[in-house]
């Protein structure tokens, strides 16, 4: 993992185009992301809300190839809590890839951050996307029934959460 750089609009651009249908599936933002630049002024973007203390977004490579990327979508100071977003190129999955950033990405939050709480969403048919939480030990918390629109329809989706007490504790399942 590192620190997207503007750099990499290109590689990201051409990975998202590479796997549009497969990650418009879960991710209403893949629309967005149309040309090298949208994803240029999206990292540029991102680099600044880490600047202003509000999380990073990183790219996953893997052998140098761009897989995918992991960010918090924000950082809650008050409530020193934050939320996870992830995606990966599909011939990027099933080899403990996001499984491990995630894990980096919370050992950070919860070490070097101090945070209390993690929350990763996912929707409720999204099977790959939930198996990152609950191999990593979330507990799922509930599910907001039709809580986001995905194109052209709503769906329902499954609230995970992470306290830093139960990140210790080993009881998570191994890879």
């Amino acid at each position: 993992m590192r620190l997207l750089e503007v750099r990499h609009a290109g590689p990201l651009f051409a990975l998202i185009e590479g796997n549009r249908v497969h990650l418009r599936e879960w991710l209403v933002w893949v629309g967005a992301h149309t040309s090298v630049e949208s994803n240029h002024e999206f990292i540029k973007r991102s680099l600044q809300q880490f600047a202003n203390g509000d999380g990073p977004t990183a790219g996953i490579w893997l052998g140098g190839e761009l897989a995918g990327t992991i960010d918090f979508n924000y950082l809650e100071w008050l409530n020193r809590r934050t939320e996870i977003g992830y995606w990966l190129g599909e011939s990027f999955q099933g080899k403990g890839l996001m499984t491990r950033a995630c894990r980096a990405l919370i050992d950070h939050a919860f070490t070097e951050l101090g945070l209390n709480r993690i929350e990763i969403f996912c929707a409720v048919e999204n099977t790959r996307g939930r198996a990152i939480p609950e191999r990593l030990g979330f507990i799922q918390e509930g599910v907001p029934r039709q809580a986001n629109w995905l194109y052209d329809h709503f769906v329902d989706i499954a609230a995970y959460g992470m306290l830093a007490a139960e990140w210790g504790r080993g009881d998570r399942q191994a890879e």
